[in-house]
């Protein structure tokens, strides 16, 4: 279960990631956060948040997942 958990976090942190360097980019371009109220500064902010939480979802499901043994 904390793979699934860990693999769907490294993609919300691609997601947020690219969003937020496509927006450094070519500030019209808001990606998935068009809908995002407040513009550049809006849609940055929310792309950021979105690698934060990928980032420490994806740590928790780190550590917790099963670690293999090496026999």
């Amino acid at each position: 279960m904390w793979t699934g958990v860990l693999v769907a976090a490294m993609v919300v942190v691609a997601i947020g990631g690219q969003g937020a360097i496509r927006l450094l980019i070519n500030h019209d371009n808001r990606g998935l956060m068009d809908w995002m109220p407040g513009g550049f500064t809006g849609a940055l902010l929310a792309d950021l948040a979105l690698v934060a939480i990928g980032l420490i979802v994806g740590g928790i499901a780190g550590n917790r997942r099963p670690k293999e043994s090496a026999e």
